[in-house]
């Protein structure tokens, strides 16, 4: 550019000398077109030079407006790819890397809410101390009364029961007088209590049935008889007769079916009450006699556990002790127990037999950690409702006051306590012992869950 404009500026210089030379006559006129072209080159170079001054401006503005038309577009362009990255990375789907199969930790299951605990929890929270304390006794209707003889359910067993919310009553033949009283009895009772309760009797068949001596319902024989045929389904029709007439009359616990195993058939503290000698004979039947009582919707409670098969002496009457060891009571006593627990037994009775060989002194088994929560919770897996055998007996009252055994046997992890010998004074003893921290509420809150979780059964819909 610059050199074009040199090249114009040069011709048009010369063409003014040519001019010059064409048309000069004298000096004076010399020197005036002389100065007439150097002004007029003078403009001319003023023109170019403002010429190229715009053309500089024009130029750069030029370039300006292209460089910023450039940048404008390079930042669209980025902005734009990094759009289509972003787009990009959107549409693949995100690199795993995942464990090894057998490495690979599987996530825990849901634990699922049981329904009947819900119940049962709410229940118990809306308790006072003084009733949770009351049902886990199980008394008759003559100690929770203050009575000689109950035949029927009227004020005072109503008032008793307000008083002291028990968890169970059970009946013997003195309170029976005919199928119509015994029923009215139980449903009044039934309909009085504060809370669901337990209403039981000793049914075993044989000599021993309490509602079957009275005349009232089928005569079934005993099991050491239906153990003799060997038939497991003769012991379940046996279970099924007794729960039927059972819970047609309002019981809905039997104490029954006696588990024991006998050490020889002229033991005489239990006699036809067993179904043999035979451990797994004996289990077949318990299994098959529980299942008959829990198809009419009676409760089953095995006894007398660790197993009084092996014993000369009668609890009723003192200490009765046996020589067996853990081992032998596995090989031979355990194994009815076991199938009663597996049968689906709501109850297992725990004896005042001493097991010195096992416990390391005669502490009742009713009275010992070991044996209840050790070795039936433990060892056999029972879940249910460890009730003690009668704590009337002369091998607890003999060495207890009645407060004190009740106390010891719910430290040992008993959840029921069977007719103290004084119920007044069993029940302040263990209320006490909650309220100075001798036991813990919490701890009477699990024997409660197992007791209500049984009385709900089968009245909470999954």
């Amino acid at each position: 550019m610059g050199y074009y404009i040199l090249y114009v500026v040069d011709n048009i210089y010369k063409g003014a000398v040519k001019v010059e030379d064409n048309y000069l006559e004298d000096e004076l006129w010399e020197r005036r077109e002389y100065r007439r072209k150097r002004r007029i080159r003078n403009q001319i170079i003023v023109y170019i030079s403002m010429a190229v001054f715009v053309i500089g401006i024009v130029g750069a503005a030029v370039f300006g407006v292209k460089h910023l038309v450039g940048t404008i577009s390079d930042k669209k362009q980025a902005a734009e790819l990094e759009r289509q990255l972003e787009e990009m990375a959107e549409a693949e789907e995100p690199v795993t890397v995942e464990a090894p199969e057998e490495y690979a930790e599987a996530s825990p299951p849901e634990e699922e809410v049981d329904p009947l605990d819900s119940v049962v929890d709410t229940c118990i929270a809306e308790l006072p101390i003084e009733d949770k304390v009351a049902g886990l006794f199980f008394v008759t209707p003559e100690e929770l009364t203050g009575t000689t003889k109950v035949i029927k359910a009227g004020d005072t067993t109503k008032e008793k029961l307000r008083e002291y919310a028990v968890g169970g009553l059970i009946y013997f033949k003195d309170n029976i007088k005919s199928k119509e009283q015994l029923s009215e009895m139980l449903n009044n009772t039934r309909t009085m209590s504060k809370y669901p309760i337990f209403l039981g009797v000793d049914e075993e068949g044989g000599t021993v049935a309490r509602v079957a001596e009275s005349k009232i319902g089928e005569k079934v024989d005993s099991m050491g008889k239906i153990g003799k045929e060997g038939d497991p389904a003769k012991a379940y029709q046996a279970g099924s007769t007794i729960g039927s007439y059972l819970s047609e009359l309002g019981f809905n616990v039997d104490f029954a079916p006696v588990a024991d195993v006998l050490s020889s058939e002229d033991n005489t503290v239990l006699g036809e009450r067993s179904f043999g000698t035979d451990p797994e004979l004996v289990a077949g039947m318990v299994s098959s006699a529980v299942g008959g009582l829990k198809d009419t919707g009676v409760n089953a409670c095995l006894k007398h556990f660790p197993g009084l098969g092996n014993t000369s002496e009668d609890s009723h009457d003192g200490m009765a002790a046996t020589e067996s060891s853990l081992d032998e009571m596995r090989a031979t006593d355990f194994g009815p127990f076991k199938a009663g627990i597996d049968a689906g037994a709501a109850f297992v009775m725990v004896s005042h037999l001493s097991a010195p060989n096992v416990t390391g002194d005669n502490t009742p088994a009713s009275l010992s950690s070991q044996m209840i929560s050790e070795v039936l919770r433990g060892e056999l897996g029972f879940n249910g409702i460890v009730i003690t055998d009668a704590l009337n007996m002369a091998a607890i009252t003999d060495y207890y006051t009645s407060d004190e055994a009740c106390i010891k046997a719910l430290q040992a992890g008993a959840d029921m306590l069977l007719m103290p010998e004084n119920f007044e004074e069993a029940y302040q003893g263990v209320l006490q012992a909650v309220q100075n921290g001798t036991i813990s509420e919490e701890r009477i809150d699990e024997s409660l869950r197992r007791i209500y979780r049984v009385k709900y059964a089968g009245q909470v819909i999954e």
